[in-house]
């Protein structure tokens, strides 16, 4: 049964691939698709959550694992992971047009999809900025200019009054802890770090090479921390967080400074990610007005 439903697969892409001619691009040099309104499969949930932002949601044929927001974005089919997307499932779809994650897609997938003459575009958001070019060339793509375009503005525009506010602040140090087991923080260059600059907060391995550098807690006590922050997802337990409170000789730790972000909001490139930046930045004015009440900082 495995090698009938293989050359089915085979003979289907031979089909496919006989009658199109692949395009992929970057999402902001765009593709132009011949249909108004294309039927797409969009391979991440911050892909989705941006169509939907747009209105362009009901126009997604399929995704990946945990897309989930917003609600709607959990009915549609699923045809993949980070590990794997079906290829098979691709081929009976037939979409107009595939918008991929470009660092978070499996690349040897990605590549036989465009063998087979699908339409694919690569989406890569790596700052605020980059962000709302995409969603404005997503509106390209999905016959929803006007709407995209208003999404974009008013994203910038808030952007900017957060950094008017909070990116002249006194600096604190802060570690920003991805992940507990092995203990992974942030460096230039990755997602979260304009979190840390636009809410004046220093990064002290700002400089390493990775740009989700591993450390050690030696490492981490050679720094004068003032916070420690602590992004989970709403489907993590507390107890996946490191234990700092081993730690008291750690200034953050001595004086409680720990904040919490959801990391289903942080860490997802859409115009949401700005609650999670104003939550980071209010907590860590909480800090400074700390320090300065009570030890004089």
């Amino acid at each position: 049964m495995k090698i009938i439903r293989s050359l089915v697969i085979v003979l289907m892409s031979f089909t496919y691939a006989a009658g199109a001619q692949a395009s992929s691009k970057n999402v902001n040099n765009t593709a132009v698709s011949d249909v108004p309104k294309p039927r797409i499969i969009a391979l991440s949930p911050h892909i989705v959550e941006i169509l939907f932002k747009i209105g362009a949601g009901d126009q997604i044929i399929a995704t990946t694992d945990y897309a989930d927001y917003p609600l709607a974005a959990k009915k549609i089919p699923k045809i993949g992971s980070a590990s794997r997307i079906q290829l098979e499932r691709v081929i009976e779809l037939q979409p107009d047009l595939i918008i991929a994650w470009r660092s978070g897609n499996p690349s040897d997938d990605l590549a036989r999809i465009k063998q087979l003459g699908f339409n694919v575009v690569y989406s890569q958001p790596d700052s605020f900025e980059d962000l709302a070019n995409e969603v404005r060339s997503f509106g390209k793509l999905s016959g929803h200019t006007e709407q995209a375009d208003r999404v974009a503005t008013k994203f910038l525009t808030d952007l900017d009054k957060i950094k008017k506010q909070y990116g002249n602040k006194a600096p604190l140090t802060g570690f920003y802890e991805v992940w507990s087991r092995p203990l992974t923080t942030i460096a230039k260059g990755s997602w979260p770090q304009q979190f840390l600059d636009i809410c004046s907060i220093k990064n002290p391995f700002y400089q390493a090479q990775a740009q989700y550098p591993q450390v050690n807690i030696e490492q981490i006590l050679q720094t004068n921390i003032d916070v420690i922050i602590v992004p989970l997802s709403t489907k993590q337990a507390n107890e996946d967080a490191y234990d700092w409170q081993k730690w008291s000789i750690l200034k953050a730790v001595k004086h409680q400074q720990m904040i919490k972000l959801n990391a289903d909001v942080a860490h997802r490139m859409t115009t949401r990610s700005l609650h999670a930046l104003t939550e980071l930045c209010q907590q860590a004015e909480k800090s400074r007005l700390y320090y300065q009440q009570v030890i004089g900082e």
